[in-house]
């Protein structure tokens, strides 16, 4: 009966031991001295020794990426934060209350470190902290919040619309060192990126790349100061660039290449070329909505449309030479010289006076009939001089050969051409190489 009766006085102690637990949350607040208000604990570093530094762990996450602005070099995303620490003073053991294992209390209740981020250019009504903390039986302290963040961000845009921008997310206390608040991560830079293109619905026209985290330190006059370093890197969607700058300028240029196979002597070239000239002004304009006035030198779709634009420029230029030496050229030959003008008239004056004041022969022996008198053959001769010499330079501009002034302007045009079509290809092909180049070293 031993046995039975050491069972019995067993299971007696546990009933005893239950009744006497307290399973209830105010029993758990009781015991943790927050029923009343205590400022102490506000205010007060929760450490037992003032010489231990207080680990505070966060972990980001980006939600969204809603806007880059490159004119303010700001960047405005939606980040979650969740941020961790030890209460010294805030434990308890599970058995004592029925296994409770966490409990929320009002975020006033306690401390809560001073961290806050260094490039954060956003007013305080867009960061939302959550009304309560969590607790855990080991004195383990959760504060989460999200924050609609606008951050300052040195933003690079010289491989515009190819670019990669790098912004950081840095961490630090306001008013405490490195002895005093230690900052650290709870998972690492892997996990936080895969987690984040999970969740991220708001992505725009930037695509996340890659969440690197950095832990360092600060020297401060007053010490070192603890710091956390959150880098997001984000590229840039170019498509949509593509489309309405780089592939409308090539047309433009291809365009301006095909109208040197358009007569010089109509003024259609030159319209066509200053239509085109006025096109690509349009694409600049926009451009220079877009992109920053910080740069130090241009960007490489600057550089692309300018250049672009200074080429169309000297084909406009030359087509109005060739055409000035065309319209110099038609002046200088339909005029007719006064001296086949006098030609003309001699012949016709001539012609009249052996009609009129030739005597009438004498009679001769009769001759076939069917012969020419004198009268007959000059006039046939005098047909076929005039027949002649509109032949050689009537005033028909499209039968008469060209003039100097055309046939130099021809020239003009012809070698221009094959030096405008050589420059081109080399500047599109020095582009692509140089834009390709820079894209891959990124």
């Amino acid at each position: 009966m031993s046995p039975l009766r050491t069972l019995a006085f067993l299971a007696l102690i546990g009933v005893c031991s239950c009744q006497a637990s307290d399973c209830s949350y105010r029993g758990l607040l009781t015991h943790l001295n927050l029923t009343t208000t205590d400022k102490v604990m506000a205010v007060m570093r929760p450490v037992k020794n003032w010489t231990t530094p207080t680990l505070v762990q966060m972990d980001l996450v980006l939600y969204g990426i809603l806007e880059v602005d490159e004119k303010s070099q700001t960047v405005t995303s939606h980040i979650w934060i969740r941020m961790g620490w030890t209460n010294e003073f805030l434990t308890w053991n599970l058995s004592d209350f029925c296994g409770i294992d966490s409990m929320t209390i009002p975020r006033s209740s306690l401390w809560i470190p001073d961290v806050s981020i260094e490039e954060d250019a956003s007013d305080t009504g867009t960061i939302h902290n959550s009304p309560v903390i969590t607790l855990s039986p080991s004195g383990s302290v959760l504060a989460n919040s999200r924050q609609r963040l606008t951050s300052t961000c040195l933003l690079m845009v010289a491989m515009f619309p190819f670019d990669k921008q790098r912004c950081h997310f840095t961490f630090s206390s306001l008013s405490s060192d490195e002895e005093t608040i230690t900052l650290g991560t709870v998972s690492n830079d892997t996990r936080l990126t895969k987690v984040s293109k999970l969740l991220m619905v708001t992505r725009g026209e930037w695509h996340l790349e890659d969440i690197e985290i950095e832990d360092c330190s600060k020297n401060r006059t007053s010490g070192c100061q603890s710091r956390l370093v959150y880098t997001v890197i984000i590229s840039r969607k170019p498509l949509l660039y593509v489309i309405i700058f780089i592939v409308p300028l090539f047309y433009f240029v291809l365009l301006d290449v095909c109208s040197f196979f358009i007569s010089g002597a109509r003024g259609e070239k030159l319209s066509f070329k200053v239509t085109i000239l006025l096109s690509i002004s349009v694409l600049l304009l926009i451009l220079k909505d877009l992109l920053p006035s910080t740069e130090d030198s241009l960007p490489m779709i600057a550089r692309y449309c300018v250049g672009i634009f200074a080429l169309v420029g000297i084909s406009v230029l030359e087509a109005m030479l060739v055409g000035f030496l065309y319209d110099l050229d038609g002046c200088c030959s339909n005029a007719q010289t006064p001296d086949d003008a006098q030609v003309d008239i001699q012949l016709e004056v001539d012609f009249h006076k052996e009609s009129d004041g030739a005597e009438e022969p004498p009679e001769r022996p009769s001759l076939p009939l069917n012969r020419p008198d004198d009268r007959d053959l000059l006039r046939l001769i005098l047909e076929e001089v005039k027949t002649a010499r509109r032949e050689a330079g009537g005033p028909e501009e499209d039968e008469r050969r060209p003039g100097s002034y055309r046939r130099l302007s021809e020239i003009i045009d012809s070698a221009f051409f094959v030096l405008y079509f050589l420059t081109v290809a080399v500047f599109l092909t020095y582009m692509n190489v140089v834009w390709m180049t820079q894209i891959i070293s990124i």
